[in-house]
């Protein structure tokens, strides 16, 4: 089934961030993929994608990720379009730090008969003024751990 291909790519790219491998990242994007960060940098291309990362994880003990996909649709037979919510604990707890959480939005593309990440963005949740949003998604995601 094609939704578990793509729910797979963005497991893969989280764990291997929780693992911090920037080159294991890189590898699930297409040559010309693209990255918008929390904090809205870019990168862009494949090499560009694991420099950054390395240097991210070289500089920083960098929390984990725990996820829920909310969506899988395809566009088309070789695009889908993955909507996910996440939350992040820090490094030594066990608990989500709710102003890490972030609405994940990734696009992934068939080529060669192979599904790769053509873009891959994560978009704080703030929810500015309605805090019970903060508190809904963060009492969600830590059923998870």
């Amino acid at each position: 089934m094609e939704n578990a291909a793509i729910e797979k790519i963005h497991s893969e790219l989280l764990t291997y961030w929780n693992k911090q491998d920037a080159r294991g990242m890189a590898s699930l994007f297409s040559d010309n993929g693209n990255v918008i960060g929390f904090d809205g940098s870019q990168m862009n291309g494949k090499k560009e994608i694991e420099n950054e990362l390395q240097q991210v994880f070289a500089n920083h003990k960098t929390a984990a990720y725990v996820w829920k996909v909310n969506e899988v649709r395809f566009l088309n037979a070789e695009t889908a379009l993955l909507r996910a919510i996440v939350g992040m604990t820090p490094p030594g707890k066990k608990e989500i730090n709710p102003s890490t959480n972030a609405i994940q939005t990734l696009v992934a593309v068939k080529q060669n008969n192979n599904w790769e990440i053509s873009l891959f963005q994560n978009t704080p949740a703030q929810f500015h003024g309605r805090p019970e949003l903060v508190e809904k998604m963060t009492r969600e995601l830590s059923e998870l751990l």
